[in-house]
């Protein structure tokens, strides 16, 4: 493989990195989760904030995202809750695939 053949091949591959992996209190899952979650909002709010005073209107696609986010912050948190009444540890495991299109 020459040298262009490496680049090209490097740079249309899939990079997949474990963000979270392990077996969590739901103490610890709760305050993981919610931060990874708030800062995904936190960044969205952001943009949509960016683009109303730029152009005078929110950012759509963030405001979609943001709403999804939240409906699956309350979900998680419920489950997390669960697992807290029954004594119950939550494995997690969540993986980032990044890839050059």
């Amino acid at each position: 493989m020459n040298t262009a053949q490496s680049i090209e091949h490097t740079m249309t591959d899939t990079k997949k990195h474990d963000l979270v992996r392990g077996n969590f209190s739901p103490e610890d899952a709760l305050e993981i989760i919610n931060h990874l979650i708030a800062e995904k909002i936190n960044f969205h709010e952001m943009r949509s904030f960016s683009s109303k005073i730029r152009f005078g209107e929110v950012d759509q696609n963030s405001e979609v995202r943001i709403k999804e986010l939240k409906q699956s912050k309350a979900s998680i948190n419920v489950l997390i809750s669960n697992a807290k009444e029954q004594g119950k540890t939550l494995k997690i495991e969540s993986t980032i695939s990044v890839e050059l299109i």
